[in-house]
């Protein structure tokens, strides 16, 4: 039995990037994920593909779409969304090119959540078919249906903060 934090399935992915010419005063390009490759392609990090006008392709590097099995609902509603997606997460590098593969994720929660530091960029890419097919199958093998229960809060008592009693007497 495994760990709530280890993953089941790991799918290794390419992940690919854009660089176009900014129409900016302040930066010289953009960035964005624009899909995912299946497996690890045999390719440098960095590599570019193509180029064309003012837009140039590459493979970025590689990373892993981790399954869990407790977040099999989330899977099974990115693949029902009707366009099922891979986050692609980048992040801000000191080295020779601007940015580093951080991740790529399946769950469009975790997906949200590399937003939070603001400095990451995150791009839902267009999830390739055997990426899907795994995910079907993954799910239908771990997803548990849970019942969904509505927490009762409990009522403030507005007689609470009147009965309160302080110290040295005085009220």
């Amino acid at each position: 039995m495994s760990s709530p934090a280890t993953p089941l399935l790991r799918i290794p992915a390419g992940v690919v990037v854009e660089r176009r010419k900014a129409d900016s005063p302040w930066i010289d390009f953009v960035w964005r994920g624009i899909g995912v490759l299946p497996d690890e392609p045999e390719m440098k990090p960095w590599t570019l593909l193509r180029e064309q006008d003012e837009t140039a392709i590459y493979y970025a590097g590689s990373a892993t779409v981790d399954l869990y099995r407790s977040e099999t609902e989330r899977y099974r509603d990115n693949l029902a969304s009707g366009s099922p997606s891979i986050w692609v997460v980048l992040s801000p590098s000191e080295g020779a090119w601007p940015y580093a593969v951080l991740a790529a994720t399946a769950d469009p929660a975790e997906g949200e959540a590399f937003t939070i530091a603001g400095v990451n960029l995150v791009e839902a890419v267009p999830m390739p078919e055997v990426f899907r097919e795994a995910i079907e199958k993954f799910i239908g093998e771990h997803h548990v249906e849970r019942e969904f229960v509505k927490r009762k809060l409990g009522r403030a008592d507005p007689e609470a903060l009147a009965r309160r009693h302080r110290e040295g007497g005085h009220e």
